[in-house]
């Protein structure tokens, strides 16, 4: 059978010292070892290899041939290791590593873009990157490994099966008026006032938009036109054509020319805000100080 040598870590540390030194007396000091115990564990390294490692002088040792062997793939570990320890030290102390954020549209108007600036303040040499999506799509990058945090919206708390939701906060909903509208020196409005307006909305199917959370009161809203587009959304609004649902997380981003007021949250309830991540799985380094900038 083959001779199976088990070199341990430890002892190639002291043959590497020991070979750059060229005493076991000079190495002993510098791994805090006694000179009789770097001689031991030298020994008990040339009994794992088979054969002597160093020939033993007057003064100092020398390497043998199969000693001169060992030593290149032995510095050749221990610089693989080393690396990997700092590697790992890195990924702790967010010195390096990634970080892949999913999030859905409105939660890229303001909150996600703080996040992400605050994080890179904090950590500038992680990479970030982001997807934008639906609720569903963006768990189905989660699930397949593709993000490592999302942000979702729910109307309420549910339970996802496979998911870590945390929640984030309440997210109410404005509606966005043209500056010279009759609601517009409103604080809050129901929808019963908005009986009559044209809606500008992602598509003419309420159910298919922002508009849908109307729907439980039996409010039907008029479709006026459909613009899918964000800002387009608020030109429209601004030209006195319609108005448009606008959740308060998106609220920054309006344009100055449109008036928000509130609608009352027993016609339209917030949306709940989360984060998630999937069940069971340690996020990275990177995925919790992202959590933690998120929720403060």
């Amino acid at each position: 059978m083959p001779v199976q040598h088990d070199f341990s870590t430890p002892l190639l540390r002291v043959f590497v010292e020991v070979a750059a030194r060229g005493s076991f007396t000079a190495a002993a000091p510098i791994l805090g070892y006694t000179q009789s115990a770097i001689s031991r564990q030298i020994s008990t390294l040339e009994d794992e290899a088979g054969t002597a490692l160093f020939d033993r002088l007057p003064r100092g040792v020398r390497l043998t041939e199969p000693g001169r062997r060992l030593l290149t793939h032995a510095q050749a570990v221990l610089d693989r290791l080393d690396a990997a320890r700092q590697e790992l030290t890195d990924l702790q102390e967010l010195a390096t590593g990634r970080l892949r954020v999913g999030a859905f549209a409105t939660a890229d108007a303001a909150l996600v873009p703080r996040a992400i600036a605050t994080f890179h303040r904090r950590y500038p040499d992680v990479t970030v990157t982001l997807r934008e999506g639906f609720t569903s799509g963006l768990l189905e990058l989660l699930g397949a490994g593709e993000a490592d945090v999302a942000v979702v919206s729910y109307p309420t708390v549910q339970h996802l099966e496979g998911f870590d939701l945390q929640k984030l906060c309440d997210d109410f909903m404005y509606v966005g008026l043209p500056m010279n509208h009759r609601l517009a020196r409103r604080r809050q409005v129901r929808l019963t006032d908005l009986q009559d307006e044209y809606w500008i909305a992602g598509s003419s199917r309420p159910e298919d938009t922002l508009i849908s959370s109307c729907l439980r009161t039996g409010f039907q809203p008029r479709i006026g036109f459909v613009a899918r587009d964000w800002m387009a959304k608020q030109g429209f609004v601004a030209a006195g054509i319609g108005i448009t649902l606008i959740p308060q997380l998106a609220a920054e981003a309006v344009r100055p020319d449109i008036k928000l007021v509130r609608i009352h949250p027993d016609d339209v309830p917030p949306r709940q805000i989360y984060t998630a991540t999937i069940s069971g799985l340690t996020p990275s380094p990177a995925t919790r100080a992202f959590l933690d900038v998120l929720r403060s």
